[in-house]
């Protein structure tokens, strides 16, 4: 028997929006930069889109139904839990997608901005 974080995550791969998938395709197999890409991973009491746990990043594709709010509070999480999160509009995923996963290269590479 798996744990519900373990049931959710896979009921939440299993149910991937169109964009997600879009990004998924271009983040799995180590096809950026040959770093892994997992999958609506749990950290706390939220779900990660996409995680790179070696580079420490989240990607969260934000759709129509994105609670600002929420988005802020999950944000502040995974950074409290040492990751720097990436978040991209839907939007841009189906119009520049290219400019999204130069985005992702980019906050792989360099790291987490210093403000």
């Amino acid at each position: 028997m798996h744990s519900p974080e373990t049931e959710r995550a896979r009921e939440l791969r299993n149910n991937m929006t169109k964009a997600e998938w879009f990004v998924w395709s271009r983040l799995r197999s180590r096809q950026v930069a040959g770093y892994k890409f997992r999958r609506q991973v749990p950290i706390g009491p939220y779900f990660a889109d996409f995680a790179c746990l070696a580079a420490r990043l989240v990607v969260e594709v934000d759709g129509e139904g994105h609670d600002e709010e929420r988005d802020k509070r999950k944000t502040a999480c995974l950074e409290a839990h040492g990751f720097q999160v990436l978040r991209v509009p839907v939007q841009d995923v189906d119009e520049h997608m290219d400019d999204v996963m130069d985005g992702i290269y980019l906050a792989l590479v360099t790291g987490p901005q210093q403000t």
